[in-house]
């Protein structure tokens, strides 16, 4: 991959993530925060955004998966590191030789990796995930079932060096009654369990359960470290939800590509794959350099998407392409060859976000950014 700063790129400004950090820390008090760097730091460069994190004094970073963890390493990322995820059997080795601490998503896991452990005469770092309503990872401690002897028993097998307790939260962007009492129980729940680890004389470690929505929604709740991935990033993942806070962020990712070619049609002639758009009347199109294979949705083709040309709002016409798409541009005076579109961010004063193609794709934010693909380069604002 050629890192240039043409036919498409992201430009990720590392000097507004210190900014989005404080306005994180103003929501949660003494809490500690734990960035979030999986998928690529949600598609914005994982290295870059941890070493921006280290700056503004992040000492704690969560992955999905011991690849990722690896990549921080191997950039010199020597700060605590948490895989969130599942790490295979034939992967424990880095677990120790990287000195990176493993979730503990079931009690049969942390047997195996306890034996395994205690076979190579080592210690893992690791830390006891908890399942208090999201029923994906962890040991189910719910009003249904409550397997308090398996956490206590992690905590005791005899290789596993227990360094905390976590849980997650999936419905804390969500403010109805119904959603914001089952979160608020889940942070009972949490409390609960903490309290009888310590009734047994068992350091329970450093706790924590706050994820974005968590912090936006409901602020200080005296945990030691709260995980925030889009925060620090300065997006949200859908800015059309309610949330109880009113933070200032910068977004720090921005999009764009390059105009290929500009050309006059036809009242009858048809753009693209499909020939779902077909002129009306002459129509200026510009073909820019970027297509779905970069990361922009095939799905929101033909839903009158709005980029910036020369800072006039454009909308794609036709079916996306792999490479590259279609914009029309009648209304811009002066359009070339090399002139930079932006799909996500400002220019001349008009601004377009991400929130708009995740609405048209149907999903959230969270995707939409992971999605931008490896070929895309992430180079520094300029």
């Amino acid at each position: 991959m050629l890192a240039s700063y043409s036919r498409c790129w992201a430009e990720i400004d590392t000097q507004a993530i210190s900014h989005n950090v404080k306005e994180v820390q103003k929501l949660i008090g003494q809490t500690k925060i734990m960035g979030i760097v999986k998928a690529n730091a949600y598609g914005h460069g994982d290295i870059e955004c941890a070493r921006a994190l280290v700056e503004c004094g992040i000492d704690y970073f969560g992955v999905s998966s011991v690849d990722e963890a690896l990549r921080l390493r191997q950039a010199g990322i020597c700060e605590n590191i948490l895989i969130l995820g599942y790490t295979p059997e034939e992967h424990f080795h880095y677990l120790h030789e990287e000195n990176i601490v493993q979730s503990l998503i079931s009690y049969s896991y942390a047997q195996c990796l306890n034996d395994y452990a205690k076979e190579k005469k080592v210690k893992i770092r690791t830390h006891c995930k908890v399942d208090t309503g999201m029923c994906r990872t962890g040991i189910i401690y719910q009003d249904q079932e409550k397997n308090l002897d398996e956490i206590v028993s992690e905590y005791q097998m005899s290789n596993l060096q227990v360094e905390g307790i976590f849980s997650h939260f999936p419905v804390s962007d969500d403010l109805s009654k119904e959603n914001k009492d089952f979160t608020s129980h889940q942070i009972e729940l949490f409390h609960e369990v903490i309290v009888a680890l310590k009734e047994k004389g068992i350091d329970p470690g450093i706790r924590h359960i706050q994820n974005s929505y968590g912090i936006l929604n409901y602020g200080d709740l005296g945990f030691d470290y709260c995980r925030p991935g889009l925060l620090y990033m300065g997006v949200t993942s859908d800015d059309s939800i309610p949330i109880e806070s009113q933070p200032d962020f910068i977004p720090i990712l921005s999009l764009y590509a390059n105009v290929s070619l500009v050309k006059w049609i036809h009242p009858g002639q048809s753009v693209s794959y499909g020939r779902h758009y077909i002129a009306s009347k002459p129509v200026k199109v510009a073909t820019i350099s970027i297509g779905y294979a970069d990361g922009l949705p095939r799905l929101v083709s033909n839903q009158n998407l709005e980029v910036l040309v020369n800072g006039v709002r454009c909308p794609l016409i036709g079916n996306i392409c792999m490479d590259q798409c279609m914009v029309d541009v009648t209304n811009v005076d002066s359009v070339h060859q090399g002139d930079i579109v932006c799909i996500i961010g400002t220019q001349n004063g008009e601004r377009v976000t991400v929130d708009q193609i995740s609405r048209l794709a149907h999903t959230i934010n969270n995707e939409t950014l992971s999605c931008i693909t490896a070929r895309v380069p992430r180079l520094e604002k300029r």
